[in-house]
């Protein structure tokens, strides 16, 4: 009878253990998202998938996304309001990967995990983003094959947040390898936008007479660069760019002058970033705390074949 007893004890034991445990997980309630711009298709679809994947994880969690405008002290301002809003993640596109780490220590020091979407940043717990070296070195190698190692070309840069800074290293990594391949310029930022594509070509059109090709850190300013040099009647000028967006599928199946994109998948990307912040915050640590995601060039050749972004 007494070891009857003595068992049923045990067995209670292990049960409350159990159900302590069960207690112990960390829901995900809020989450808090802090992207380049929301004007940007692509920081769109991030943020939706970040929305549906946390609402598989808790169809109650109460998601806030917006853009910072590459302004870093709205930045962290927004950050700063997260944490007051007592948030369990925060999803950052950081406007300056050296600059925020305080703002994400800060956010860490609350209990909060902080995952980098898209570029990196200092001290997060974990990152995920294209290979945006890769990106930039299939566009710019399409320009090479295309004008046969030989030809006048611009890198049109922007905002100076890592993916882009690596987009613009994979770039000249390929033209450099290319002697007859002369850069015309590669500093001039057009903002990640169709407004700053449209401006920055506008300018490049006037001061240089022959252009062979632009790259183009993203897909709204290889829009805007495709406008300039309609509105100026110039043609014959290869565009590339990178992001896979539903606008360059229609670019590249319409008359433009843009000819590739390098893929992403930001709905794809902000999955994967909250089940790695959602791991995270019940103690699962990543294998990886770096991912890189591989990019594919998006062509007028294959471009019927392009599934699209997974929002699709």
């Amino acid at each position: 009878m007494m070891k009857k007893i003595l068992l049923a004890g045990v067995a209670a034991l292990v049960s409350a253990g159990l159900s302590v445990g069960v207690a112990e997980a960390k829901d995900l309630k809020k989450i808090g998202i802090s992207l380049g711009s929301m004007g940007n298709p692509f920081f769109v679809a991030l943020a939706k998938g970040a929305e549906v994947k946390a609402k598989e994880i808790n169809p109650k969690v109460e998601v806030q996304a917006m853009g910072f405008e590459y302004d870093l002290g709205k930045q962290v301002t927004q950050i700063d309001n997260f944490i007051a809003a007592g948030v369990d993640l925060i999803m950052l596109n950081a406007a300056d990967k050296q600059a925020l780490a305080p703002a994400v220590k800060k956010a860490q020091a609350a209990g909060i995990v902080v995952v980098a979407v898209d570029v990196g940043s200092d001290g997060v717990d974990a990152t995920v983003m294209t290979d945006n070296v890769q990106a930039g070195q299939i566009a710019c190698q399409y320009i090479v094959d295309k004008l046969g190692g030989k030809g006048d070309v611009i890198i049109q840069n922007g905002p100076q947040v890592t993916a882009v800074v690596d987009r613009v290293t994979g770039c000249k990594q390929v033209f450099a390898k290319n002697p007859g391949i002369k850069v015309l310029s590669d500093d001039q930022d057009a903002k990640g936008s169709r407004e700053g594509g449209l401006a920055v070509m506008q300018g490049h059109l006037t001061r240089f007479p022959k252009i062979d090709a632009v790259f183009a850190i993203n897909d709204p300013q290889a829009i805007g660069t495709d406008l300039a040099a309609k509105q100026l009647k110039r043609s014959g000028i290869i565009i590339t760019a990178v992001d896979g967006a539903p606008d360059i599928e229609d670019a590249l199946k319409g008359d433009t002058m843009v000819q590739a994109s390098s893929s992403q998948d930001p709905f794809k990307m902000a999955q994967i970033a909250v089940e790695i912040g959602y791991g995270i915050m019940n103690g699962k640590k990543p294998e990886k705390t770096e991912i890189l995601m591989p990019s594919k060039l998006i062509t007028r050749d294959n471009v019927k074949d392009y599934a699209g972004w997974s929002s699709h």
